[in-house]
């Protein structure tokens, strides 16, 4: 029942989380930020993460979940508040840099949680369940947020979802024993991170996951512009960004079988390849129903990869340094989020949509070529 207990309140921080990306973007279009300097603002939130990843790992580590979490919680909320009481494109930078430089404390503690309460099969289940609940949040938060900008405007958005993260706090604070110990390995300390980039399964699963967050950051950095352009209102867009969201939901329930019938690797492999070729026919859709049919079977595409990446990550690290290692893959999958959507804005700048999802279709489509070398090595 814990277990559970725990999704509710990894749920509510993931849905202000989520709610904040579409938010910000929109408003720094109110503001009359071009696209690239929405770019720079939307990278602004993996600035700290990607330098503080692996050491929140190590602290999940050594101290358990329960401090980072309510640290996380904490910060976010603080995050969240800031452009209500000082509104403009200045305060909107200093958001997006402090709710990463603590949601990723509280993130990285929570992938560590989930995979500590299973064992083999049983971790696979435990992190279905998990990225079920995430994609929960994936569907509330930009859809709620859409509807909550037309309603009550930008500023009074940002108060709604800086009081979201008030009740894990809460929740956390006073009851310590929701939480279950950690298991100490005092000597994984001694080790330091060059040896796990040194594992090739571990290393070709990171750089994967870095492939993966590159298609995720095209849909929730590029979509609610692309949706802006042709018109679409706030609302629209957030549908948009919530039917991409049912797709993960879908996906995720037969995700288990899945990996039951053909393994990690290959579900992962197949995936990727799914979600490169939807991404090859955005850029010539502006209908609204065919958005929405091209976002949900890009959504069944991605659906998978990140919970794939999860598994294969914690099972590929060393006893004692799982937390370390899910705090490496958050580095990769941060400086992704840090490089993509500059990279993204300056190239539809420079060159229109085009190049844009059809280059994200390359990677891949090479993503699921390296995730595949090592399928043939599962008994």
């Amino acid at each position: 029942m814990s277990f559970y207990l725990i999704l509710l309140v990894v749920m509510v921080n993931h849905v202000a989380f989520k709610g904040s990306k579409v938010l910000i973007t929109l408003y720094a279009i109110e503001l009359g930020a071009s696209p690239v300097m929405n770019g720079v603002l939307f990278a602004a939130y993996a600035v700290f993460p990607a330098l503080l990843a692996v050491y929140a790992g190590k602290i999940s580590d050594r101290l358990g979940f329960r401090v980072p979490m309510l640290v996380g919680s904490a910060g976010l909320a603080v995050a969240l508040v800031l452009p209500f009481f000082a509104p403009g494109l200045a305060t909107l930078f200093v958001s997006a840099g402090t709710v990463g430089l603590f949601y990723i404390f509280f993130g990285v503690a929570v992938q560590h949680l989930v995979g500590a309460f299973g064992k083999t099969h049983e971790r696979t289940r435990y992190f279905s369940i998990y990225s079920l609940a995430i994609g929960v949040t994936t569907l509330l938060g930009p859809t709620t947020t859409g509807f909550a900008i037309d309603l009550v405007g930008h500023r009074d958005t940002y108060l709604l979802l800086a009081l979201l993260p008030a009740l894990p706090f809460a929740v956390l604070l006073v009851y310590p024993a929701l939480l279950p110990p950690v298991t100490h390995h005092p000597e994984a300390r001694q080790r330091r991170m060059t040896n796990l980039m040194g594992d090739t399964p571990l290393r070709r699963a990171l750089v994967t996951s870095g492939i993966i967050e590159t298609g995720l950051e095209l849909f929730n950095f590029y979509m609610p512009i692309y949706g802006h352009s042709i018109g679409l209102s706030a609302s629209l867009i957030g549908v948009l960004m919530g039917t991409f969201a049912v797709a993960l939901l879908v996906v995720r329930t037969v995700m288990p079988a899945l990996v039951r019938r053909l393994g990690e690797e290959s579900v992962l492999s197949y995936s990727l390849l799914f979600a490169a070729g939807s991404c090859l026919l955005f850029p010539f859709t502006t209908s609204f129903p065919l958005l929405l049919v091209i976002s949900f079977v890009c959504g069944l595409g991605l659906g998978c990869c990140s919970p794939m990446s999860l598994i294969l990550v914690y099972n590929r690290s060393p006893a004692g340094r799982s937390g370390e290692a899910m705090g490496l893959r958050q580095t990769v999958n941060k400086a992704t989020e840090i490089a993509i959507p500059v990279l993204l804005g300056s190239i539809s700048t420079a060159f229109g949509i085009l190049p844009v999802f059809w280059g994200t279709a390359a990677m891949l489509a090479g993503g699921a070529v390296l995730a595949k070398r090592d399928a043939p090595r599962r008994s």
